[in-house]
C-alpha cells in the first residue's frame, strides 16, 4: 500500500491512527451504549478479527479499554489491564472528550497510569465524543 493510500485509510478509519496491525488480539473493556462503533468496527477491520470481551481467558497484544469518570477508579482499572496484557503489550484508554459526560482530567489519567507502573505514549482524538491515550506496559526484563 503506498503511503497516500495509508493517509487515505486513517482519514477514513479512524482506528488507522491507533497503530492496529493484523492479527492482534484486542480485549475489549467497559463497553456500554456509548462506546464509539465506528471506531470498533474499523480496529476489527484492521486486525481481521472481533474484539475479545472481558471473559477472554487469555493474555491479548492490545487492551482497549472504555472508561468515563463513573466507572470507578482507574488505578485500579489499568492494574487489572495490564494483567491481561502479553508482555509488551499497550492499552489504549478511551475515556469522554471534554465536556462530555464522563469526562476525566488528564491529570488524573497521568497519575492513575504512572501509579500503575504505565507510561503515556501518546493522546490523540478518536472521534467525536471520544478521546485516546496509549499507555505502554514496562518492557520484562527477561
Amino acid at each position: 500500500m503506498s503511503a497516500t493510500a495509508d493517509h487515505a485509510e486513517e482519514r477514513t478509519n479512524p482506528a488507522g491512527r491507533l497503530g492496529f496491525e493484523p492479527g492482534q488480539v484486542v480485549q475489549e473493556i467497559g463497553f456500554d451504549d456509548d462506546v464509539d462503533h465506528d471506531l470498533r468496527e474499523g480496529i476489527e477491520s484492521l486486525i481481521g478479527q472481533d474484539l475479545v470481551d472481558e471473559d477472554y481467558d487469555d493474555v491479548a497484544d492490545v487492551v482497549l479499554l472504555w472508561f468515563r469518570d463513573d466507572d470507578g477508579d482507574l488505578t485500579d482499572a489499568l492494574v487489572d489491564a495490564i494483567g491481561l496484557l502479553e508482555d509488551g503489550g499497550m492499552i489504549w484508554l478511551l475515556t469522554p472528550k471534554t465536556g462530555r459526560d464522563g469526562y476525566v482530567e488528564p491529570s488524573d489519567i497521568n497519575d492513575a497510569a504512572q501509579t500503575a507502573g504505565l507510561s503515556q505514549t501518546k493522546s490523540i482524538s478518536v472521534g467525536k465524543e471520544w478521546s485516546g491515550t496509549r499507555l505502554a506496559t514496562p518492557k520484562s526484563k527477561r
